[in-house]
């Protein structure tokens, strides 16, 4: 998180403390039992295992403030964590960037939480910046469109043809959901994607070491996604994955100088919160009321694969349009329902080491793993510090790229996690993000 101040570090030391203290995860550390990881409740929890202030190079931060953070930032994608404490951590970059005061980075283990569950803590955490005696305005929740949520039955008066209808469409969401499990179980076993330049030649099969990661982002304008959105008739997640196609595609054909009438087609994860629909609000409305318990936390994610192109289209709309029919085929199907119970199923058989080597070969059998999360509508402070900038993303997964995008304001930010060596170009693929987005937004207004 960019931060709008200096660090205020007492300030920011009594809140963690008085913050994560409500939550019994946070107190918590990994102990195996009966060759089980379990959650055991740890002694006493120090501040001081926790919280990292980091001394400042003078000569990075002088010449290229931005470099130091991220570089950082990477080298904490090799250190592993201190499981004797609860995994949890805050590090703290006290001097200026290019567009924050200074920097705090928290790093959590993906077992406390997924993204759904860490954004609500953390919004729970912070205050409207306009009036701090109240919580951030959150976005109200995404309607869920499509085959898998709306089914309702025909009136009687609708007559026999819309009632066939109505049977029928569970026949093909039937179909569609054995078709998409199998082609899931299949990936996990045997079928891969085509090596391109977005994959490492060894899969990523690094163990329990994975390699270096850097995390970089860009400000992407929110208002040119929804007018997209309105303009095309599809959703902000449909803008988001046509952007990246097209993104993918450029740096593609830019770098690996093949012939631009290529048609590939690569697949992506898509991680999917299975929670109901209820908004970020009401989660945080149930934890400032102590009814923290009502929260489901932990890890609620089903899983999709979702195909997307590299190809260069004389009409850049074409990459939305596709992504609509895609993610709309998708939701015509119970594959995140099936795949979230299947995850459930192996832990509780083979055990979490197994679940992890089958959920890395999926990983290493795909291409990208995607993600989109929902932020503040309005600027907020954390722990009495101006936050200016949300960037999200993980690392220990073995594809050699992540794409994250993140709401917050009247932006969105799209944050990559790449291998540090494999795309040692990653400020031109950030640029073919913005330009992308600038491209297909054109292509609408010219309509």
């Amino acid at each position: 998180m960019g931060l709008g101040s200096p660090l205020d570090l007492p300030v920011f030391r009594a809140g963690i403390g008085t913050q994560l203290a409500r939550y019994p995860r946070f107190r918590c550390i990994q102990v195996t039992k009966d060759g089980q990881p379990r959650w055991v409740r740890a002694p006493a929890l120090n501040l001081d295992d926790h919280i990292i202030v980091v001394p400042s190079p003078p000569d990075m931060v002088s010449s290229d403030p931005d470099t130091a953070v991220e570089d950082y930032v990477s080298s904490l994608s090799t250190a592993p964590m201190d499981r004797s404490r609860p995994l949890w951590e805050f590090h703290f970059l006290d001097f200026p960037t290019s567009d924050a005061m200074s920097t705090a980075v928290i790093r959590v283990h993906h077992s406390l939480g997924d993204g759904m569950s860490l954004l609500t803590l953390l919004m729970a955490s912070t205050r409207s910046a306009a009036d701090p005696s109240r919580l951030p305005a959150m976005p109200a929740p995404p309607a869920r469109s499509g085959d898998i949520y709306a089914r309702p039955r025909p009136p009687r008066t609708a007559g026999v043809l819309a009632f066939i209808a109505w049977l029928w469409s569970f026949v093909v969401l039937a179909w569609h959901t054995v078709v998409d499990v199998t082609l899931f179980v299949a990936t996990i076993a045997f079928v891969r994607d085509p090596h391109t330049l977005f994959k490492r030649d060894n899969g990523g099969g690094d163990g329990e070491f994975p390699r270096r990661k850097r995390f970089v982002n860009r400000s992407l304008s929110l208002g040119d996604v929804k007018f997209l959105k309105e303009a095309l008739n599809c959703t902000v997640n449909d803008v988001l994955v046509g952007v990246t196609s097209a993104a993918l595609s450029r740096y593609y054909f830019r770098r690996s100088g093949d012939d631009n009438r290529r048609k590939i087609c690569l697949r992506s994860i898509l991680l999917v919160n299975i929670r109901p629909t209820t908004s970020l609000q009401a989660y945080v409305n149930m934890i400032e009321s102590s009814k923290s318990n009502e929260v489901k936390w932990g890890n609620q994610l089903g899983y999709i694969i979702l195909p997307f192109h590299i190809a260069m289209y004389e009409d850049p709309l074409e990459y939305v349009r596709k992504a609509k029919k895609m993610v709309d085929r998708k939701k015509s199907s119970l594959e995140v329902v099936f795949t979230h119970m299947l995850g459930e199923v192996i832990i509780k058989t083979f055990g979490v080491k197994a679940a992890g080597v089958i959920f890395r070969r999926m990983i290493s059998h795909t291409t990208i793993s995607f993600s989109n999360m929902i932020g503040p509508a309005e600027q907020v402070e954390f722990y009495g510090h101006q936050v200016v900038s949300i960037a999200p993303s993980v690392y220990g997964p073995p594809e050699a790229l992540t794409v994250h995008y993140q709401s917050y304001s009247n932006t969105i930010k799209v944050i990559l996690a790449v291998d540090d060596e494999h795309f040692p170009d990653h400020g031109q693929l950030l640029d073919d993000f913005t330009e992308s987005l600038r491209i297909i937004k054109d292509g609408a207004v010219r309509k």
